[in-house]
């Protein structure tokens, strides 16, 4: 536990007739601050059951460490990676990809900004390590043939790290999917092999786990992912604990609490908790109703998008207590739709996890756009660590 400023936060719901003036009197606070904090946009209209993030006070408090990561594209926008990084203790470049042949393949844009701007602000960037191929979706093809080939792993771990050095990345991320079953103990050696390879150096390996709930599960997503394995493979694991609700799924909660609270049951049976990260989503999607399977495709949006959908719409956010989630119905040129997302209470009910259950920290998938009402709860609720691991 560590010493830390910490401001008072508390989380108001949105009544009927609120205004931003009204609820800024009610807690004696300025209406700058609440305009501010929950990036309202003018003439700062409100939704009802919206959820807004309150300053109200301050006081020094003792508050849990935790690593905080953050994985981007290289076109993430410079003004939203600024914003983030203070709140980053590493920043994953998505992605690195690679030949069956082990030659290391670059992210077609120039990511050199996002390493020196990580470097600027005392986050580690890290290499994130993709198989995917070239219709750009993860090819259990390429995994097979690398994690069976030594000659293609000892190829690809010396290019690892020429790029690690020549680049300043500070660790790899292996994000692996749609993993053969025959291929769980060879993807675990391939893990391990990787760290061993790099420790020397003193670069760190970790790797992102598919959200399992028992060894036996049964799927395309988990039975190559061995967790007991690679998590004494790896030095840090992270939970995937997103996508219950995906673009082609029917509409419900990204990261329903309950099905995340499995996952981590779960994962701490089988991995030392102080390895592990939960995955937080900072996004939401927005289906067109009546869902239809294979058929019906949700549009992304991201949280503030989500929030002003619902002002523009009239509609009255709900919010959902068993998966601890946000949502709405709303109607649009002559269709019903229906939008889950995040927000303070969501975030809120996930960071309890971390602590309760011992947990290393959090990685968000992604941070390409800014939600700032997530990061003020975080850096209330934690002790950001800037070491990085």
């Amino acid at each position: 536990m560590l010493a830390a400023w910490r401001i008072i936060l508390e989380i108001y719901i949105v009544k009927e007739n609120d205004t931003v003036d009204s609820i800024a009197d009610r807690y004696g606070i300025s209406p700058s601050s609440v305009i501010f904090d929950n990036q309202l946009i003018y003439p700062y209209p409100l939704a009802i059951g919206q959820a807004l993030l309150l300053s109200v006070g301050a006081e020094t408090s003792l508050k849990d460490p935790a690593c905080v990561n953050g994985y981007a594209y290289p076109f993430i926008k410079g003004d939203v990676l600024e914003a983030t990084l203070p709140y980053l203790s590493t920043l994953s470049v998505f992605s690195y990809g690679f030949t069956t042949k082990g030659e290391l393949v670059p992210p077609q844009i120039d990511d050199m900004f996002m390493i020196q701007a990580a470097a600027a602000a005392d986050v580690r960037p890290v290499l994130t390590l993709t198989p995917f191929g070239p219709d750009g979706k993860f090819s259990n093809y390429l995994i097979n043939e690398l994690v069976n080939s030594q000659t293609a792993i000892e190829q690809l771990n010396s290019n690892l790290l020429a790029t690690l050095q020549e680049k300043g990345f500070q660790g790899v991320d292996i994000d692996f999917e749609y993993i053969l079953p025959e291929d769980r103990v060879p993807f675990a050696d391939f893990v391990a092999g990787v760290r061993d390879f790099l420790a020397p150096y003193g670069f760190q390996v970790s790797v992102a786990l598919a959200p399992k709930t028992s060894d036996s599960q049964e799927g395309v997503l988990y039975q190559g992912k061995d967790y007991g394995l690679l998590g004494k493979a790896a030095d840090s694991v992270l939970l995937m604990t997103y996508e219950w609700g995906y673009t082609y799924g029917p509409p419900m909660a990204v990261a329903p609490a309950n099905k995340v609270r499995e996952v981590v049951e779960y994962a701490v049976t089988r991995i030392e908790p102080g390895k592990i990260d939960l995955g937080i989503p900072n996004y939401g999607y927005d289906w067109t109703l009546p869902y239809i399977r294979g058929t019906s495709a949700a549009r992304t949006i991201g949280n503030q998008e989500a929030v002003q959908i619902a002002i523009d719409a009239g509609a009255e956010i709900q919010f959902d207590e068993v998966a601890m989630s946000p949502f709405f119905r709303y109607e649009k040129n002559g269709e019903l739709h229906e939008v889950w997302f995040e927000d303070v209470r969501s975030y809120k009910e996930k960071f309890t996890l971390i602590p309760e259950y011992g947990l290393r920290g959090m990685g968000y998938w992604q941070i390409m756009r800014f939600f700032r009402p997530n990061w003020l709860l975080l850096e209330d609720t934690f002790q950001i660590r800037k070491d990085g691991y």
